[in-house]
């Protein structure tokens, strides 16, 4: 096994979370000032899909009234000892995960990016956004084992490196053989476990690195190849996976990673050129 080659960058993250936005809640609308949302806009960061989440996961939250204000997590908000704060300066907004309140990543009246406590187990559990005093809606939601996902560059490419940390692109593609970065969240319990509410610092693979996969083109690639799958130290919720693209691989495959049991959506690629 490698360990990771690189440390991702503030800027590549920054987009990782750009997501479209899913259905809006249905009628009635809620009192005047509350935060609303409901189970069909909290969704997994990377992939946008509802209730796709497990344990670790970066998740959003999509609605009204969340907030009265927008701010964005920074270095400046992590304690000395680097642990993760569940409340932003210049907010009165908190994120409850079955109780416990959640770390976010980004608040504004409209979205909430935020972190599922890494040390839930699946199962039922309840969400609830409460901003300046008002509580939104109770869910319960599933969390599941693991809930792959791919972070995107666009709507069908998802983000990769090189190995000197630039980003894949059409004007700088991979190539067959090559060794690539990828990044993803919802990937499950690593060994070590992860902390929680603190960032990692060292690289800590997989439980289930035996039966992960990635898939090009919907063959899965040489388990040799996948040289590390677990956290991206520094990155609370963020997980990469390095890749040595086989000498087979095609102009721009469909990539997807997971296991049997779940795997990350369809129809996204990877930028290849042969």
């Amino acid at each position: 096994m490698r360990f990771p080659l690189t440390r991702p960058k503030l800027a590549l993250f920054a987009f990782c979370c750009n997501v479209a936005a899913p259905a809006q809640c249905p009628p009635p609308p809620p009192p005047a000032g509350f935060p609303a949302y409901c189970a069909a806009t909290v969704v997994n960061s990377a992939s946008s899909v509802p209730g796709a989440l497990a344990p670790n996961t970066i998740a959003t939250v999509y609605g009204q009234n969340l907030s009265t204000t927008t701010v964005t997590l920074t270095a400046a908000d992590l304690s000395a000892a680097g642990e993760l704060p569940t409340r932003l300066p210049g907010t009165d907004t908190h994120i409850l995960v079955s109780a416990m309140e959640a770390t976010p990543y980004y608040i504004s009246p409209t979205q909430i990016n935020f972190l599922v406590p890494p040390n839930y187990l699946p199962g039922k559990m309840t969400f609830a956004v409460l901003s300046e005093g008002r509580a939104g809606p109770l869910l319960t939601l599933e969390l599941l084992d693991t809930a792959p996902a791919l972070f995107l560059l666009d709507a069908q490419t998802a983000v990769a490196t090189h190995a000197d940390g630039s980003v894949v692109t059409t004007a700088r593609p991979a190539h067959p053989g090559e060794i690539v970065i990828l990044y993803a969240t919802g990937l499950g319990q690593t060994t070590p476990p992860v902390e929680p509410g603190r960032i990692p610092t060292t690289a800590a693979p997989l439980v289930t690195a035996s039966d992960f996969q990635v898939l090009l083109d919907g063959q899965p690639a040489p388990q040799a190849n996948v040289l590390y799958a677990g956290v991206a130290p520094f990155f609370a919720g963020l997980y990469q996976i390095n890749l040595q693209l086989p000498a087979y691989t095609a102009t721009n495959p469909e990539i997807r990673i997971g296991s049997a049991s779940q795997i990350s959506p369809a129809e996204i690629h990877l930028t290849v050129q042969r």
